[in-house]
């Protein structure tokens, strides 16, 4: 059965730019009974947003975009049982050892419910900041990923890379998870799904339409036999196409009606925003308790 993940992006918008509430938002989620929690990233925002490879972005530079393995931790705290997502971390901004110790601890502090989404971003101006190469990014990524299983499994870790290197260095706690479920957020290309089936263990489609997902996942489970894994174990994490109504709102009953074929398609888990069908906090229970209700009714099909 395929897992209900709701999107918290744009929740503070609520609350004037405040992100303390939204821990309260997801804690009422957990209640209800959705099965996920995504978080989106960026470090920084530069001014050039017309750059975006997708359409307009839909935000302006000055956003208060909240980091979100900090607030994945709070939420840790606050919850029980749902799963707490990064949707994506554009982790080659972040030190490996640095962010294998977050990950980590946000992984303790929940009980073992952490799924790292991870990608590389879009916007050079954000790798200026950090002082990271942005056309090393792939590269980076894949040395960080590699070195982050190493520092998540054993103690001394050692690795020696083109950008990373570390020998006989301990990062303690481990996190609960035996394996820490590691999804990408990349195009399915044949370099990408190979990534995938290396270090990763699901995918996270952009703008992909069931079509393309069911392709990529087809590719996806060809390279996880290759590589000796189980295909059955692949996770993907899609979108479903938002529906509107004439008077330009988003219409919630059409946008899951486009739910069945992602399932169709292979996706294990759907992501709905919460800010695309609420107004406001007051509204944010009984569109959780709609989203318990339709995954339920999936069941009796």
């Amino acid at each position: 059965m395929v897992n209900i993940c709701v999107g918290i992006y744009g929740l503070c918008d609520w609350f004037g730019g405040d992100f303390a509430p939204v821990v309260e938002l997801v804690a009422a989620a957990d209640r209800i009974g959705i099965d996920q929690v995504n978080v989106p990233d960026h470090v920084v925002m530069g001014e050039a947003t017309d750059q975006y490879p997708y359409g307009k972005f839909v935000t302006a530079p000055d956003y208060p975009w909240i980091e979100p393995l900090t607030f994945l931790a709070g939420v840790a705290t606050a919850t029980r049982r749902i799963r707490l997502a990064t949707g994506i971390v554009i982790a080659p901004l972040r030190p490996a050892a640095v962010l294998a110790k977050q990950v980590a601890t946000v992984d303790m502090l929940s009980g073992g419910r952490l799924d790292l989404g991870v990608g590389v971003g879009w916007q050079k101006e954000e790798y200026l900041a950090c002082g990271v190469s942005f056309e090393e990014r792939f590269r980076l990524l894949d040395e960080q990923m590699r070195a982050c299983r190493q520092l998540w499994t054993q103690a001394p870790a050692s690795f020696e890379g083109k950008f990373i290197n570390f020998e006989r260095i301990y990062s303690k706690p481990f996190p609960l998870q035996k394996r820490l479920p590691v999804l990408l957020g990349l195009a399915p290309l044949p370099k990408n799904v190979a990534r995938i089936a290396e270090y990763g263990d699901g995918w996270v489609p952009l703008l992909e339409t069931p079509a393309q997902i069911k392709a990529g996942i087809a590719a996806l489970q060809d390279a996880f036999q290759a590589a000796g894994r189980d295909p059955r174990e692949l996770q993907v994490r899609a979108v479903p196409q938002f529906q509107f109504r004439a008077d330009g709102k988003a219409d919630l009953e059409a946008t899951l009606a486009q739910i069945p074929a992602l399932i169709e398609a292979g996706a294990t888990a759907v992501e709905v925003y919460a800010c695309m069908f609420c107004s406001g906090p007051e509204e944010f229970e009984g569109f959780c308790e709609r989203l318990v209700a339709f995954k339920s009714g999936l069941a009796r099909r």
